[in-house]
């Protein structure tokens, strides 16, 4: 055996060893169990064209279909109320009296008044009858017959003038008597008996009785909203919308009023202090849960899209004027989305371009994946509720 080949020899054996432990090693590693990485599970939506409907919210108070405040038309001690406070009274139901005596004295020395007035015109017509003939045959003067139909017609004025004082004086006496203008809810007295009441400047407002069957509702737009108001009804979709959804009532405990209003007066302009016009809206009150004085908010249709899409902002990543998606593909892969929104309503953003209907985009979570991951779809809440 040559010098050359044992020096081969002793330097193959080792390389021989380190190949063959290779070769061991991958042969073992192919027998090796392989574990996959579990996918994302995050909620993805279907993108859904639907009318899209956006209102918005101004505050307003409460009225009656009528309040009619109670006022003493005449002065007096308050004799007496003839009704129970805070509830519902008729027409013409008598609600106060005031203390007559002063009235019906004066109507007495009016009655006797009248009578003078009479008995004076008795003798004035007596006298002008006497003298009218002589006077035509010249038995007395022209200035006699004059002086006698002067004061005939005198004392037929002093009579008129007194049945004037009487008739008065007895409107005055009917004014003792305060009655119900006006069916309605009738509230707590501001005067009791034994005061003394009158007439302005001086009145006191006893009372208000309210009409409730319909509640009306002021409330102010500023001129932005005005206009808006008005351009949107030459939109005959919307303004459609607008007549069919109504006007919505929600009460201070943000309950909805089961019954829709409508706008029944707009101001005849705007106030130039606060650049806002008052706007009045009627509510069917049936039941009586409205009255007068309660703050209330108003929502009136601001907008109307047939057939839109909306997304939800927690869906969206905002990036200054950007905004971005992630939408899936076939293959449960996330791809980047560019959108186009119009604006915002709520917690929901209108999408003019960048999303068809049928696409699928993560409803929430977006910020655990990255374009060209793999995850694993789950429903959102809200479709698993449509499924149920």
């Amino acid at each position: 055996m040559s010098k050359t080949y044992q020096k081969c020899s002793r330097i193959g054996r080792p390389v021989l060893m380190i190949l063959l432990f290779l070769v061991l090693f991958i042969a073992g590693c192919k027998h090796q169990p392989t574990t996959d990485i579990p996918l994302i599970e995050l909620p993805v939506s279907t993108v859904e064209l639907k009318d899209i409907q956006i209102y918005q919210s101004f505050v307003g108070q409460t009225y009656g279909a009528k309040d009619v405040d109670i006022i003493a038309r005449v002065d007096g001690v308050l004799e007496g109320l003839y009704f129970k406070e805070g509830s519902r009274v008729k027409a013409g139901q008598l609600l106060y009296k005031i203390d007559q005596q002063p009235l019906l004295a004066r109507e007495a020395s009016y009655m006797s008044l009248l009578a003078q007035a009479k008995t004076m015109l008795v003798k004035a017509e007596s006298d002008l009858n006497r003298i009218r003939p002589l006077a035509e045959t010249n038995a007395v003067s022209q200035r006699e017959l004059d002086a006698a139909v002067a004061q005939y017609d005198a004392a037929k004025s002093n009579v008129e003038a007194a049945e004037a004082n009487l008739r008065a004086s007895r409107l005055e006496l009917g004014y003792t008597l305060i009655k119900a203008p006006i069916d309605g809810l009738i509230g707590i007295s501001n005067a009791t008996t034994g005061e003394y009441v009158g007439r302005a400047p001086n009145a006191v407002i006893l009372n208000t009785v309210s009409r409730t069957d319909t509640i009306k509702v002021k409330f102010y737009l500023n001129e932005n909203e005005y206009i808006q108001l008005v351009t949107g009804q030459e939109n005959e979709a919307y303004n459609k919308k607008f007549i069919e959804e109504g006007v919505r009532l929600y009460l201070a405990n943000n309950s909805l009023f089961p019954h829709r209003g409508w706008i029944e007066i707009m101001d005849r302009g705007l106030d130039p202090n606060t650049g806002s016009i008052l706007l009045q809206a009627a509510f069917p009150n049936p039941d009586g849960i409205i009255r007068p004085g309660q703050f209330a908010r108003i929502e009136l249709l601001r907008d109307y899209i047939e057939q839109g899409i909306t997304i939800p902002k927690r869906s969206v990543r905002e990036m200054q004027t950007m905004h971005q998606v992630y939408v899936l593909d076939s293959n449960n892969m996330v791809t980047n989305r560019m959108l186009e929104v119009s604006h915002a309503y709520g917690q929901q953003l209108i999408v003019k371009s960048g999303l068809s209907v049928g696409e699928r985009y993560i409803a929430e979570g977006f910020e655990k994946v990255m374009p060209g991951m793999p995850i694993k779809p789950q429903l959102t809440q809200d479709e698993v509720e449509k499924i149920k």
